[in-house]
């Protein structure tokens, strides 16, 4: 089938850009010696997590535990939930799933250590632990070395439990759009963190792993960098936030809309706020970068450009990749303009 023929509005991904771009964040992570471990939130589709396993990435990364277990009903035997998950009914699950794979799971708090510990000894898995320690984003984690340590040691002596190492995520870095801010911001953290090693290896405890970063500031991981794992998301597809910085990965992700009216001057699109999201920057017509959208709930319009009729069809670079792939139930692979494959969107919606 033709792209042209899609129904509209459609998620369509470039897929000659969609490869090139797990190509060169693949040979970059093999050029500094970390493994990639890319976030299943930009896409959450089984069918391109294992596109991503196939192309060299260690494991997967996710924010939920109904992510998790689509992932491993899917195959994927090596999870991070690079989440805290606190609920007890959420956390009998957890140690059920440790025993299908090799998971991991965020933690920064006495009483969830120890609750995991209980649920995992129930149900004779091991559950491997990342405790998280805030580098600025000022969300979850613990804040202090001393503190740091203190629950490696609870964790180590935990049944049933592997102390894995740092989970250090500087989302406040993620969309800086100056270079020179967002450098300075790369090296402090990456001192922080190394001086953390450190200073729990000194004191007995092998930190395996320190798992972070996006793809707004993976390039600028040094070649002897303190990560060993890379959680970059978005790289894959792009958006128009992203966009802003510059980087060396392509637009690849856009919801095919269709012109359905020509109106006061304006070409006037059907995909609106259910079909796109705004909740970084605004999305723009990829025809038309310079167009100014104005997007309402069905709609998406901008003043006239070129010769349209309708029923044509135009391409909206999201604003924010990760939260417009939420509002679809698939997505079109599309090459050259023809359509070779439409996937699920396997998890869309699973916020728990």
């Amino acid at each position: 089938m033709l792209e042209s023929k899609i129904s509209t509005p459609a998620l369509v991904l470039d897929m000659d850009a969609f490869e090139k771009n797990m190509k060169i964040l693949q040979a970059f992570c093999d050029s500094r010696g970390i493994s990639l471990r890319p976030h299943y939130k930009s896409h959450k589709s089984v069918a391109i997590a294992h596109m991503q396993i196939r192309n060299g990435a260690k494991g997967v990364c996710c924010a939920k535990l109904s992510e998790a277990e689509d992932l491993v009903a899917a195959g994927i035997d090596d999870v991070l939930i690079a989440n805290q998950i606190v609920d007890l009914a959420k956390i009998s699950r957890v140690a059920h799933l440790a025993d299908c794979c090799y998971l991991t799971i965020c933690v920064d708090h006495a009483e969830n250590v120890a609750d995991l510990s209980a649920a995992a000894a129930l149900q004779k898995s091991t559950i491997h632990c990342l405790i998280e320690y805030n580098i600025g984003m000022n969300r979850c984690g613990v804040h202090t070395y001393e503190d740091f340590y203190v629950l490696a040691k609870q964790i180590h002596e935990s049944p049933n439990l592997e102390f894995e190492g740092i989970q250090a995520y500087a989302g406040q870095l993620s969309h800086m759009e100056d270079f020179a801010n967002r450098k300075v911001g790369t090296e402090k953290y990456e001192k922080d963190l190394d001086g953390l090693k450190q200073y729990v290896e000194e004191r007995g405890i092998r930190v395996k792993e320190v798992s972070g970063v996006s793809t707004g500031t993976v390039h600028l991981r040094p070649k002897k960098s303190v990560y060993t794992e890379i959680q970059a998301g978005s790289y894959i597809f792009m958006d128009v936030a992203y966009n802003a910085l510059d980087l060396e990965f392509q637009t690849s992700l856009s919801v095919l809309a269709s012109v359905v009216s020509l109106s006061g001057g304006r070409i006037i699109t059907d995909c609106g706020l259910k079909a796109v999201s705004i909740d970084q920057k605004a999305p723009q017509v990829r025809e038309y970068p310079a167009a100014p959208l104005k997007v309402s709930e069905e709609h998406c319009s901008f003043p006239e450009e070129g010769n349209h009729k309708i029923n044509d069809r135009l391409h909206i670079i999201p604003g924010h990749c990760c939260t417009t792939v939420n509002l679809h139930d698939s997505i079109y692979f599309v090459r050259q303009g023809k359509v070779v494959d439409r996937v699920p969107i396997t998890s869309r919606g699973k916020s728990c």
